[in-house]
């Protein structure tokens, strides 16, 4: 039955990853977008905006979707998203007007994108045991990540060989197609199922905290405030990289920097989670505030195409690496029974960063034709981040029967 569950487990696991190597179409919209911008003489701010929506929009899919998929299951949230995401896409083929591709691949996209993410990153853990569980969300994570490595160059020749509306075609077909079937694995384990435990591991404690208690905790808006803050780096760099390297460097090859962004995302996706397994949750994250921190206050020196690749493999870096510490710090501290819902409302707090940090880098842009002060914004916000990591209370992972020490933050 043991041998049986961990099979399943891994399965569930390889699909989920799949899911989001497919559904990782946020991240080539600065690909997307430089086209725009010179086939279609769309400004800064029209080529911006759907991919800005798009991250509102998986946010606000997480927050409806969660409770349904606490009640329904994976599989039947998965489903819906593949759907979202393709026809999204296959729509923003048909149009170049701006305000339709809000529509289109804003609410539509952004909403299949933010229901695969919710569907995949909670559904794996459940399986496998909690000493796993940093390891195993940074493994689902890094398939968005990884993803990008393929559809920066593919979605580059496609644009030069086909033009860009049947690119979005043909990867919103692929896309429905392939999430489609990977959503029929996932499933969630029988209500009695335990995960065998690593003796030589402490266990964390096992209960399970609702929405409505886990707002009246102080500790998660500590964590929204700090996802929110640091994500807009991250966020900012991946809108733009591609201009990036025109204005800072005069270098047309920005979409390899979306590959390299692509690669060390997904390295700190997959490497997050198990280093934070072994250094702990709020450890990790003070390191990637002052990596990122000390990054973007010298982002704006790096002039030349080295300094840049170095500033965007750090970028990518950090940034991946909260896709895995964020989820696996909310699952100790909430649990996973309704973490449907809670990791829903928690990433309201990546869809802010979303919001603040494509839209003010191209704000800053279209009025000084520099990213300078964007990335000084983004180190401050940095900067507030690790001070607030100073305040959260480690959580006391020590198993006492009756209650468990730790709940959550007072």
């Amino acid at each position: 039955m043991h041998n049986f569950s961990e099979n399943k487990g891994l399965k569930i696991l390889l699909a989920a990853t799949g899911i989001n190597f497919v559904s990782g179409l946020l991240y080539i919209w600065s690909v997307i977008s430089k086209n725009l911008v010179r086939d279609l003489n769309w400004t800064s701010k029209e080529a911006s905006l759907p991919y800005t929506v798009a991250t509102l929009f998986m946010v606000i899919s997480m927050i409806v979707i969660g409770k349904l998929q606490d009640n329904k299951g994976p599989r039947f949230t998965a489903t819906i998203g593949s759907l979202f995401l393709g026809i999204g896409f296959i729509l923003s083929g048909l149009t170049i007007n701006p305000v339709i591709m809000i529509i289109t691949f804003g609410v539509l996209t952004g909403s299949g994108m933010g229901t695969l993410n919710l569907a995949t990153i909670s559904t794996p853990a459940k399986w496998f045991s909690t000493s796993k569980k940093g390891m195993i969300t940074g493994t689902v994570a890094a398939g968005v990540g990884l993803s990008s490595i393929l559809y920066s160059p593919l979605s580059n020749y496609l644009i030069d060989h086909i033009g860009t509306s049947k690119t979005f075609i043909y990867i919103g077909i692929f896309a429905l197609v392939i999430a489609g079937l990977l959503s029929q694995v996932l499933e969630n384990p029988p209500s009695d199922f335990i995960a065998k435990e690593n003796p030589h591991k402490r266990s964390m404690p096992s209960f399970d905290v609702q929405w409505k208690e886990m707002i009246k905790k102080i500790d998660f808006y500590k964590l929204w405030a700090m996802l929110a803050f640091s994500s807009s780096a991250g966020l900012m760099i991946i809108g733009h990289v591609a201009n990036i390297a025109m204005v800072q460097a005069d270098w047309e090859g920005g979409f390899l920097l979306v590959i390299i962004l692509a690669t060390f995302n997904t390295l700190g996706r997959f490497f997050g989670g198990s280093i934070s397994d072994k250094i702990g949750r709020i450890n990790l994250m003070r390191t990637i505030f002052i990596l990122q921190g000390v990054n973007m206050f010298l982002f704006a020196r790096f002039s030349s195409v080295t300094p840049l690749v170095v500033g965007v493999a750090v970028a990518g870096l950090c940034y991946g690496a909260t896709f895995s510490v964020f989820p696996a710090t909310l699952s100790d501290m909430y649990g996973t029974k309704n973490f449907g819902i809670n990791y829903g409302l928690l990433f309201t707090g990546w869809g802010f960063g979303g919001l603040i940090g494509p839209m003010t880098g191209a704000a800053i842009f279209d009025a000084t034709n520099s990213y300078a002060y964007a990335y000084f914004a983004a180190f401050v916000l940095l900067a507030i981040s690790l001070m607030i990591s100073y305040t959260i209370k480690k959580p006391d992972y020590t198993i006492i029967k009756e209650k468990p020490q730790f709940q959550g933050g007072q």
